[in-house]
């Protein structure tokens, strides 16, 4: 009997572990299944997020390069305003940046940039129907610099004229310059900024006639554009402002016998014209304001004087 239950339990044992181990298995292979598909989603999800991360990454650096596309199309104005401000010659040259530009001033996206860079590096088809440019007559521009270049450098290239001052204020940043309003004949008085505050009062400039340089560059003085120069007596103690004769009106011309009066429009600052002219300047014995001891006139009024100063420069 006992041998019996042996046999039985043993049996039992025996059916059970193969039972186990059957199930062991197939819960490995189970397992090993649901793993493998995991790894296959988990790889299929780091290729997306990569190529996610890869367009997030591209569109960046299209908006970076747009920003980098307007900085440099911004430092390149900012250097040809220095260069014009210099009178640096300026060569057009052909430029097509300039769309892409306003494209992303106005919101355009990246992208939008990023395809007219494209179009604009394509071949431009050539096009039989396209107008015919306009040819350049460089026979005419070397012969208009040709008599630029023979006009002799002297008073005759000064725009001297009567003027009047019609108001004058202090200059707001700068303690030594009046700002004057001046009419020199003229649709609409010009700026002048001058340094006589020093100098001379300012109820001695209001409403009178002076004589002014109005072919000199335009220039900032403190924040503010000076248009003219008003001519005066100088010596290293006084400055008298010069005297026109009387019967002038504003807008008269100023001449200097001996020198055809052919004013330069603006006299370019490179030719030095003014600092050629300037030290023959000075006034005679007579008080007279005159261009190597000729005095300047006003044809059929009269000759321009000063006040008091004998023999000094004018300037």
């Amino acid at each position: 009997m006992n041998i019996n239950l042996i046999r039985n339990f043993r049996q039992f044992l025996t059916a059970s572990l193969k039972m186990t181990s059957k199930l062991t298995i197939e819960t490995v292979k189970q397992n090993a299944e649901v793993a493998k598909r995991t790894i296959v989603e988990l790889r299929n999800e780091l290729n997306n997020l990569n190529a996610e991360y890869n367009n997030l990454r591209a569109e960046q650096l299209r908006e970076e390069n747009a920003k980098l596309l307007i900085a440099v199309e911004q430092a390149r104005k900012n250097l040809v305003d220095l260069e014009i401000a210099n009178d640096v010659k300026q060569i057009p040259v052909p430029n097509r940046t300039s769309y892409k530009i306003d494209a992303l001033a106005t919101g355009e996206s990246a992208q939008t940039v990023s395809e007219l860079v494209k179009a604009e590096a394509a071949p431009t088809p050539n096009v039989k129907d396209s107008k015919p440019k306009k040819e350049k007559k460089p026979k005419e521009t070397k012969e208009k610099s040709s008599e630029d270049t023979n006009i002799p450098i002297d008073v005759g290239r000064l725009d001297l004229r009567i003027a009047k001052v019609e108001d004058v204020q202090r200059h707001p940043d700068a303690d030594t310059l009046y700002v004057l309003k001046i009419n020199c004949g003229e649709d609409k008085p010009r700026t002048v900024c001058s340094g006589l505050v020093k100098r001379v009062p300012i109820d001695e400039l209001k409403d009178r006639l002076v004589v002014l340089l109005c072919n000199l560059k335009p220039v900032k003085m403190r924040g503010i554009t000076s248009e003219a120069m008003v001519m005066c007596a100088s010596s290293p103690e006084c400055v008298e402002v010069l005297i026109p004769p009387k019967d002038v009106v504003q807008g008269d011309l100023v001449e200097c016998s001996g020198y055809i009066r052919r004013p330069d429009t603006v006299m370019n600052p490179k030719k030095k014209i003014f600092e050629t002219v300037v030290p023959d300047l000075h006034t005679n014995e007579n008080l007279e304001a005159c261009y190597k001891g000729i005095p300047f006139t006003v044809p059929g009024k009269g000759t321009i004087l000063a006040k008091t100063l004998k023999n000094v420069a004018v300037k």
